[in-house]
C-alpha cells in the first residue's frame, strides 16, 4: 500500500474468460500509464487484480486506485468523482462494469 494513501477507490469490471487476457492488456498498458501520465496531484498509486476463478462464464478484475485524499480524487474525476473512469478501448473487451466507483477511507493498515 502506497505510504501518503488515504483513500481508495475501489471498481470492478467483468469480462468473458475469452477477454481476460486482452483486458489485462489494456489496463496494464494503456489505461493505467494513461491516468499516471496525467500527473495528477495526490496520486499515490494504483493495485490491477483479477480473480482466480470463472463465475457465471465471467472474470472479475477489481482496480484500486490510491490517493491522498478525497479532493485528489476530484482532481483526477471532478465533482461528480464517483462515476466510473472506463476508456472506450477497456469497454470494447469488458462484458458489464460498475457505473460507479466506491471511495473507502484508509482505517488502519497492518502488515508484517
Amino acid at each position: 500500500m502506497p505510504v501518503n494513501a488515504t483513500v481508495a477507490r475501489v471498481w470492478r469490471g467483468w469480462t468473458t474468460a475469452e477477454n481476460a487476457d486482452a483486458y489485462q492488456e489494456v489496463v496494464q498498458g494503456e489505461v493505467l500509464p494513461a491516468i499516471f501520465d496525467r500527473d495528477i496531484p495526490g496520486l499515490v498509486g494504483a493495485h490491477l487484480m483479477r480473480a482466480d476463478n470463472v463465475e457465471n462464464e465471467e472474470i472479475e478484475f477489481t482496480t484500486i486506485i490510491w490517493f491522498e485524499g478525497l479532493d485528489s480524487v476530484k482532481n483526477f474525476m471532478g465533482e461528480d468523482y464517483q462515476r466510473s473512469h472506463v476508456p472506450e478501448n477497456a469497454q470494447t473487451v469488458l462484458k458489464r462494469f460498475d457505473t460507479q466507483a466506491k471511495h473507502f477511507h484508509l482505517v488502519d493498515y497492518f502488515a508484517s
